[in-house]
């Protein structure tokens, strides 16, 4: 018997055939489109053969540089349905990280948005390996651009096949979608997704005791499509039939708070900075968030002080989910158990503010200096994983072979383990501040200092000192309203109660605005470098 291949081609042919009334609503820069599934999946067809026309062929690498839109989810699924290799770039980077990945994943097509045209005429000829530029608009003229040859996405859909029929010789084993690392440091990398890979992911958003995307769901990814497939949500929504949502080029945390209102959205997925512009917005605006089940929050860890203003003041389920490029990227998800509900809610906040547990198909172990930790909550090692979605290393690189050792992702996140499983991430391996031979950890002083009513944002960063090799200092943007108003001393005496007087904060830089990565990250690296010769009073 001929085994069953895992294809992402078969997920768009499910929503075809069951769901193709379902609607993804797509807001671009002109309009907002409503588009059946039937129409994504013929308008798909017409892509895929449209690009075997332009040349591409099994195993070779488009790349997209777009917003979330539904000529992205398109490519999504037309690229891999040919044998090809969606590569999804991230609109962030500088200049010279977008040449070096396009070259180093020798993309031979680039589908872009109208609106991103004008860097790739200025890098247009540092790139080896692109054969065609296709710009992605609601018109089907070509804009006047340098760029050669330049296609309209929607004049070569008018001449595709609508009835194209996807490969389905394509082992499940191959690449179906590349992503590169947002490169907080150094060189970004390539992470490969199979096609077995995504299937089962999706599989894995759609379990009762994850996100349960289901039908009845209306999705809203403001994750960007171009940092690990937005999470993985629009796979998964397209194979369950859920309506989606997608938020289209530089939105506003008001366009978010609109569409949310208008379309009814059951749950959204994106990093902290997002949800806590979208917070204000909401507490001072009048929008219907009945429909809303759940925000997922990911990327970073969230306070337990924005998991109680969503819960508590605004009425809105708020998950907290781990995981990162390198696992295509669910790990782990903090939902109670059945018999933790009936703990206080101090307690559930607690619990829900930790990264959660392990979704099913993944295992995990968390190494110490002795070894594997206790599951006490207390000893701290390095979380190592391995599965079905787990990457086993990166694309055309084998230098970084010590993070994949022996079979195991080493993700550099140190991590607790509580006696019920649940994992708490302490902080990144090049993050935690070593203090006259202790540990100190920045995200537990983050989310303390995040508590104060005054702060919007906050970041902890080592800077060097003479006596104790690093102290902390914390990089404090105060909301707009206790600008001028609230002190270094207020701030400290304030977390003064809850640790150790060697724990606190050296000092108190107040920003404007903390940088951060492409995908909304905290940048401490930046902060370390801006502050390396930073005063401090010794402690």
């Amino acid at each position: 018997m001929m085994p069953i291949q895992l294809n992402v081609s078969t997920m768009l042919e499910r929503a075809e055939l069951f769901y193709p009334r379902k609607q993804v609503i797509s807001r671009t820069l002109n309009q907002v489109h409503r588009l059946t599934y039937k129409e994504i999946g013929e308008r798909t067809r017409r892509l895929s053969s449209v690009l075997e026309k332009l040349g591409v062929e099994a195993g070779d690498r488009v790349g997209t540089f777009a917003w979330n839109h539904h000529r992205h989810l398109e490519a999504y699924f037309a690229v891999p349905g040919l044998g090809a290799v969606i590569h999804t770039i991230n609109i962030r980077l500088s200049p010279e990280h977008v040449v070096y990945i396009i070259n180093h994943a020798q993309d031979k097509v680039l589908l872009i948005d109208e609106d991103l045209l004008p860097l790739f005429e200025k890098i247009k000829d540092h790139l080896h390996s692109v054969k065609a530029y296709i710009v992605m608009s609601d018109s089907t003229e070509v804009p006047s651009s340098s760029l050669e040859p330049l296609y309209s996405y929607e004049a070569l859909l008018a001449e595709g096949d609508p009835e194209f029929q996807f490969r389905k010789d394509i082992d499940e084993y191959s690449p179906a979608g590349i992503c590169y690392t947002s490169s907080t440091s150094g060189i970004p990398k390539g992470v490969v997704y199979t096609h077995r890979a995504l299937v089962l992911h999706s599989m894995a958003v759609g379990l009762a005791d994850t996100l349960a995307l289901g039908e009845t769901d209306v999705a809203m990814p403001v994750v960007p499509m171009f940092h690990v497939n937005a999470w993985g949500m629009p796979y998964a929504a397209t194979w369950f039939g859920s309506t989606q949502v997608l938020p289209g080029p530089r939105f506003t945390p008001e366009v978010l708070a609109e569409l949310i209102s208008q379309e009814k959205v059951t749950v959204t997925a994106g990093v902290p900075t997002v949800w806590l512009g979208l917070y204000t917005v909401l507490e001072e605006g009048n929008y219907n968030t009945g429909s809303l089940r759940a925000i997922v929050c990911g990327g970073s860890a969230a306070p337990p002080s924005l998991i109680s203003r969503y819960e508590d003041r605004l009425g809105i389920p708020f998950y907290h989910a781990y995981g990162m490029t390198e696992t295509t990227p669910l790990v782990t998800v903090a939902r109670l158990k059945s018999y933790q509900q009936s703990l206080s809610k101090e307690q559930q906040v607690e619990l829900r503010a930790k990264q959660g547990i392990l979704v099913p198909g993944l295992e995990m172990k968390v190494e110490g200096v002795n070894g594997d930790v206790k599951w006490d909550g207390q000893e701290m090692g390095e979380l190592l994983l391995r599965g079905p979605w787990i990457a086993g290393e990166y694309y055309l690189d084998d230098s970084t072979d010590h993070i994949f050792e022996d079979g195991w992702l080493h993700t550099g996140d140190i991590a607790t383990v509580d006696p019920e499983g649940f994992i708490k991430l302490v902080d990144r391996t090049k993050d935690l501040i070593k203090s006259g031979g202790e540990w100190i950890s920045s995200v537990d002083l983050e989310n303390a200092i995040l508590d104060h009513e005054a702060v919007f944002e906050v970041v902890v960063v080592a800077v060097p000192d003479v006596q104790w090799a690093e102290r902390p200092v914390a990089c404090v943007v105060l909301k707009d309203e206790y600008k001028g108003k609230v002190t270094k001393e207020d701030i400290l005496s304030f977390v003064a109660p809850k640790f150790p007087k060697w724990w606190l904060p050296d000092d108190v830089v107040f920003m404007d605005e903390i940088p951060k990565t492409a995908v909304g990250k905290f940048l401490k690296r930046r902060l370390r470098e801006q502050l390396k010769h930073h005063l401090t009073k010794p402690s």
